[in-house]
């Protein structure tokens, strides 16, 4: 599978959703399809979604159900720059969960996070609202992508919390923006695109992860095993954690890469290789 344009750089990848140790349903959402010149839905490159709902009882669930379904449709109806795109697609999917939210109370204050990589022409593009996370590995070194919007995430960034604080803080699943809690709304869009290169690893994630297994370990994962192996590790480690909440993993390796060899010893997560509930 290759994505589009000049740089003819295979894409391989996966995602995984799984409804954790601890609560009854799942609210988060993963989407994602692989750019293939063969299907019509491949020919606009590498598309990957993770949402995470909050609200009553199931009403997080039908927001970002909602916000999947509308985003994913409308992504391969609009035409235009991936920005545009992106920036109508979220648009639309506020709308239609604040419209739910209004009319339905049995939806009243649902909303989503959100969370869109998209990858064409060898540019990778982001959308993104909440705290459900992008990240790249480059050349060895993990980046986060996408900026946490969070009450303590811009206390950190205010410098009024530090990071370790900020991980044990009772308010850090205070989310500031989300899809279809407002009528109008403020994604991050990339008005530019970042150039991939050969042996990139992008990984989108809900914060079921985030909350529980830190940078370093994501970052050794990353290193250490292809795409596949590496989603699941991760849901391995997070459960192991306590899957205190859903988890969602999206992981996508750019061409060939070296992997890190793994030392004698080494107590990473590795994974199972057995069915779990990734519905």
């Amino acid at each position: 599978m290759t994505m589009d344009g000049a740089a003819d750089l295979a894409v391989t990848g996966t995602m995984l959703t799984h409804v954790g140790r601890v609560r009854e349903l799942n609210e988060d959402v993963v989407e994602y399809v692989l750019p293939d010149a063969a299907a019509s839905g491949g020919r606009r490159g590498l598309f990957a979604l993770v949402a995470d709902g909050m609200g009553g009882h199931a009403a997080g669930e039908v927001a970002s159900r909602l916000a999947a379904d509308t985003i994913r449709q409308l992504f391969y109806e609009l035409e235009g720059p991936p920005p545009d795109v992106l920036r109508a697609c979220f648009e639309a999917a506020n709308e239609a969960i604040y419209a739910l939210s209004m009319s339905d109370p049995a939806c009243a204050g649902m909303g989503t996070t959100c969370t869109v990589l998209t990858i064409r022409d060898g540019q990778a593009f982001l959308a993104h609202i909440g705290d459900s996370r992008a990240y790249l590995l480059r050349n060895g070194t993990l980046y986060q992508l996408s900026q946490d919007h969070s009450l303590v995430a811009a206390m950190v960034r205010d410098g009024l919390m530090t990071p370790q604080e900020a991980a044990r803080s009772p308010e850090r699943n205070v989310i500031l923006r989300a899809l279809g809690t407002e009528p109008r709304v403020e994604p991050d869009i990339w008005c530019e695109g970042l150039p991939v290169l050969e042996g990139d690893v992008f990984l989108l994630c809900s914060d079921g992860l985030t909350d529980l297994v830190d940078d370093k370990t994501i970052e050794a994962t990353l290193k250490s095993l292809i795409a596949f192996d590496a989603c699941h590790a991760l849901l391995d480690a997070a459960l192991n954690a306590g899957g205190t909440d859903n988890i969602s993993i999206g992981v996508f390796d750019i061409g060939a890469r070296k992997l890190e060899e793994v030392p004698p010893g080494d107590t990473r997560p590795m994974p199972r290789r057995v069915l779990e509930d990734a519905a």
